[in-house]
Protein backbone atom coordinates (compact mmCIF):
# COMPACT_ATOMS: atom_id res chain seq x y z
CA UNK A 1 0.00 0.00 0.00
CA UNK A 2 1.22 3.34 -1.22
CA UNK A 3 -0.61 5.41 0.76
CA UNK A 4 -2.22 7.38 -2.70
CA UNK A 5 -5.61 7.31 -3.50
CA UNK A 6 -7.22 8.04 -7.18
CA UNK A 7 -9.93 10.36 -6.15
CA UNK A 8 -8.32 13.88 -5.88
CA UNK A 9 -8.76 15.73 -2.77
CA UNK A 10 -11.46 18.68 -3.56
CA UNK A 11 -11.33 22.64 -1.96
CA UNK A 12 -14.54 22.83 -0.47
CA UNK A 13 -16.51 26.15 -1.66
CA UNK A 14 -17.22 28.34 1.49
CA UNK A 15 -18.97 31.27 1.97
CA UNK A 16 -16.81 34.26 4.91
CA UNK A 17 -18.17 36.94 6.45
CA UNK A 18 -15.98 39.48 7.83
CA UNK A 19 -16.65 41.77 10.16
CA UNK A 20 -13.70 44.20 11.33
CA UNK A 21 -14.47 44.58 14.82
CA UNK A 22 -14.31 40.50 14.93
CA UNK A 23 -11.82 39.18 11.88
CA UNK A 24 -14.18 36.19 11.64
CA UNK A 25 -18.00 36.46 11.96
CA UNK A 26 -19.15 33.57 10.00
CA UNK A 27 -17.70 31.03 8.16
CA UNK A 28 -19.50 28.10 6.22
CA UNK A 29 -17.85 25.58 4.04
CA UNK A 30 -19.77 23.68 2.15
CA UNK A 31 -19.89 20.48 3.71
CA UNK A 32 -20.45 18.56 0.42
CA UNK A 33 -19.63 20.99 -2.95
CA UNK A 34 -23.22 21.55 -4.98
CA UNK A 35 -23.28 19.60 -8.75
CA UNK A 36 -24.09 22.88 -10.16
CA UNK A 37 -23.90 26.52 -10.15
CA UNK A 38 -25.73 29.31 -11.99
CA UNK A 39 -24.01 32.62 -12.94
CA UNK A 40 -26.16 35.18 -14.96
CA UNK A 41 -24.19 38.02 -16.21
CA UNK A 42 -25.84 41.37 -17.37
CA UNK A 43 -23.82 44.44 -19.29
CA UNK A 44 -23.16 47.68 -18.01
CA UNK A 45 -24.01 49.68 -21.15
CA UNK A 46 -23.60 53.19 -21.62
CA UNK A 47 -26.64 54.92 -21.49
CA UNK A 48 -28.14 57.26 -24.83
CA UNK A 49 -27.20 54.95 -27.60
CA UNK A 50 -25.43 57.75 -29.63
CA UNK A 51 -23.11 56.77 -33.26
CA UNK A 52 -20.31 55.34 -31.87
CA UNK A 53 -21.18 54.54 -28.64
CA UNK A 54 -22.34 51.60 -28.62
CA UNK A 55 -19.25 49.26 -27.68
CA UNK A 56 -18.92 51.39 -24.44
CA UNK A 57 -19.34 49.76 -21.11
CA UNK A 58 -19.56 51.95 -17.61
CA UNK A 59 -18.43 49.22 -15.81
CA UNK A 60 -18.11 45.36 -15.10
CA UNK A 61 -21.09 43.21 -15.96
CA UNK A 62 -23.76 42.72 -12.63
CA UNK A 63 -23.52 39.48 -12.12
CA UNK A 64 -25.64 37.37 -9.73
CA UNK A 65 -24.82 33.27 -8.57
CA UNK A 66 -27.18 31.16 -6.95
CA UNK A 67 -26.75 27.45 -6.01
CA UNK A 68 -27.70 25.00 -3.41
CA UNK A 69 -25.65 23.48 -0.86
CA UNK A 70 -26.92 20.30 1.52
CA UNK A 71 -26.08 20.68 5.19
CA UNK A 72 -26.08 17.01 6.95
CA UNK A 73 -25.33 16.08 10.22
CA UNK A 74 -25.69 12.49 10.24
CA UNK A 75 -21.87 11.77 10.04
CA UNK A 76 -21.72 13.50 13.01
CA UNK A 77 -24.20 12.42 15.45
CA UNK A 78 -22.72 8.61 14.74
CA UNK A 79 -19.33 10.19 15.30
CA UNK A 80 -20.80 11.52 19.00
CA UNK A 81 -19.78 14.96 17.60
CA UNK A 82 -20.94 17.01 21.41
CA UNK A 83 -22.28 20.18 19.22
CA UNK A 84 -24.38 18.21 16.78
CA UNK A 85 -26.15 16.11 19.27
CA UNK A 86 -26.93 19.60 21.30
CA UNK A 87 -27.85 21.48 18.34
CA UNK A 88 -27.80 19.64 15.10
CA UNK A 89 -26.82 22.03 11.96
CA UNK A 90 -28.81 25.06 14.29
CA UNK A 91 -24.94 26.50 14.24
CA UNK A 92 -24.69 26.38 10.45
CA UNK A 93 -27.36 27.60 10.01
CA UNK A 94 -27.38 30.61 12.47
CA UNK A 95 -23.76 31.10 10.80
CA UNK A 96 -25.74 31.59 7.23
CA UNK A 97 -28.49 33.77 8.86
CA UNK A 98 -26.23 35.77 10.77
CA UNK A 99 -24.49 36.98 7.18
CA UNK A 100 -28.73 39.18 6.19
CA UNK A 101 -28.33 40.63 9.97
CA UNK A 102 -26.84 43.79 11.31
CA UNK A 103 -25.06 43.31 14.44
CA UNK A 104 -27.09 43.42 17.35
CA UNK A 105 -24.20 46.08 19.55
CA UNK A 106 -24.89 48.58 16.42
CA UNK A 107 -28.58 47.40 16.78
CA UNK A 108 -28.81 48.66 20.42
CA UNK A 109 -26.38 51.41 19.77
CA UNK A 110 -28.39 53.15 17.25
CA UNK A 111 -32.10 51.99 19.81
CA UNK A 112 -30.33 54.21 22.31
CA UNK A 113 -29.28 57.50 20.31
CA UNK A 114 -32.92 57.79 18.76
CA UNK A 115 -34.51 57.19 22.18
CA UNK A 116 -31.72 60.32 23.31
CA UNK A 117 -33.61 62.09 20.17
CA UNK A 118 -30.59 61.84 17.34
CA UNK A 119 -31.71 62.45 14.08
CA UNK A 120 -29.85 61.13 11.96
CA UNK A 121 -28.70 57.43 12.33
CA UNK A 122 -26.37 55.26 10.83
CA UNK A 123 -27.42 51.92 9.38
CA UNK A 124 -25.89 49.31 11.16
CA UNK A 125 -23.05 47.87 9.05
CA UNK A 126 -23.17 44.18 7.72
CA UNK A 127 -20.22 41.70 7.54
CA UNK A 128 -18.43 41.70 4.28
CA UNK A 129 -19.21 38.34 2.91
CA UNK A 130 -16.73 36.67 0.36
CA UNK A 131 -17.48 33.93 -2.01
CA UNK A 132 -14.73 31.35 -2.34
CA UNK A 133 -15.54 29.13 -5.02
CA UNK A 134 -11.36 27.44 -5.93
CA UNK A 135 -8.29 29.71 -6.06
CA UNK A 136 -9.22 31.75 -8.60
CA UNK A 137 -12.50 32.51 -7.79
CA UNK A 138 -12.92 34.63 -4.11
CA UNK A 139 -15.55 37.38 -4.81
CA UNK A 140 -17.28 40.11 -2.66
CA UNK A 141 -20.89 39.36 -2.83
CA UNK A 142 -24.30 40.26 -1.49
CA UNK A 143 -26.51 37.61 -0.01
CA UNK A 144 -29.37 38.67 -1.63
CA UNK A 145 -31.73 35.81 -0.25
CA UNK A 146 -31.52 32.29 0.11
CA UNK A 147 -34.24 29.84 1.48
CA UNK A 148 -33.83 26.47 4.04
CA UNK A 149 -35.64 23.53 3.74
CA UNK A 150 -35.23 21.31 6.78
CA UNK A 151 -35.80 18.03 6.12
CA UNK A 152 -35.16 15.80 8.95
CA UNK A 153 -34.95 16.34 12.65
CA UNK A 154 -33.85 14.94 15.91
CA UNK A 155 -36.21 14.17 19.23
CA UNK A 156 -35.31 18.10 20.18
CA UNK A 157 -36.45 19.18 16.61
CA UNK A 158 -33.31 20.56 16.01
CA UNK A 159 -32.64 20.28 12.02
CA UNK A 160 -30.21 17.47 11.28
CA UNK A 161 -30.62 17.69 7.61
CA UNK A 162 -31.25 20.77 5.13
CA UNK A 163 -31.54 21.82 1.55
CA UNK A 164 -30.55 25.99 1.07
CA UNK A 165 -31.08 27.85 -1.95
CA UNK A 166 -28.40 30.88 -1.81
CA UNK A 167 -28.85 34.06 -4.31
CA UNK A 168 -25.50 36.25 -4.41
CA UNK A 169 -25.28 39.52 -6.05
CA UNK A 170 -21.43 40.21 -6.97
CA UNK A 171 -20.50 43.48 -5.64
CA UNK A 172 -17.82 44.81 -8.45
CA UNK A 173 -15.58 48.40 -7.79
CA UNK A 174 -18.31 50.20 -9.12
CA UNK A 175 -20.26 48.94 -5.57
CA UNK A 176 -16.89 48.92 -3.60
CA UNK A 177 -15.32 51.61 -1.65
CA UNK A 178 -12.05 52.56 -3.35
CA UNK A 179 -9.05 51.41 -1.20
CA UNK A 180 -11.45 48.59 0.72
CA UNK A 181 -10.13 44.86 0.72
CA UNK A 182 -13.45 44.30 -1.00
CA UNK A 183 -12.60 46.22 -4.13
CA UNK A 184 -9.09 45.02 -4.16
CA UNK A 185 -10.56 41.44 -3.81
CA UNK A 186 -12.42 42.32 -7.29
CA UNK A 187 -10.07 43.97 -9.24
CA UNK A 188 -7.70 41.17 -8.89
CA UNK A 189 -10.22 38.60 -9.65
CA UNK A 190 -10.86 40.80 -13.11
CA UNK A 191 -6.77 40.38 -13.70
CA UNK A 192 -6.81 37.18 -13.34
CA UNK A 193 -10.18 36.27 -15.61
CA UNK A 194 -8.24 38.75 -17.87
CA UNK A 195 -5.17 36.78 -18.20
CA UNK A 196 -7.35 33.40 -18.51
CA UNK A 197 -9.45 35.09 -21.81
CA UNK A 198 -6.01 35.64 -22.87
CA UNK A 199 -4.65 31.94 -22.62
CA UNK A 200 -7.61 30.59 -24.71
CA UNK A 201 -6.88 32.89 -27.98
CA UNK A 202 -4.08 30.04 -29.03
CA UNK A 203 -6.89 27.38 -28.84
CA UNK A 204 -9.65 29.41 -30.46
CA UNK A 205 -6.88 30.62 -33.44
CA UNK A 206 -5.90 27.13 -33.84
CA UNK A 207 -8.99 25.71 -33.91
CA UNK A 208 -10.18 28.43 -35.87
CA UNK A 209 -7.34 27.78 -38.54
CA UNK A 210 -7.87 24.28 -38.18
CA UNK A 211 -11.52 24.96 -40.11
CA UNK A 212 -10.36 27.42 -42.45
CA UNK A 213 -8.03 24.44 -44.31
CA UNK A 214 -9.67 23.57 -47.81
Amino acid sequence: MTGLSSTPRLIKGALVGIDPKNPVASIVAFQYNPHSMTRKLEARQAAGGERGEAFRLTGPPKETITLAIEIDATDALEEGDPIAIASGINPTLAALEMMLYPKSRDVIKNMTQSALGMVEIDPAPGPMILFIWGPTRVLPVKLTNFSIAEEAFDPLLNPTRAKVDLGLAVLSYNELKFGSPAHALFLVHQVAKEVMATSNVFNSAAALGGGLKL
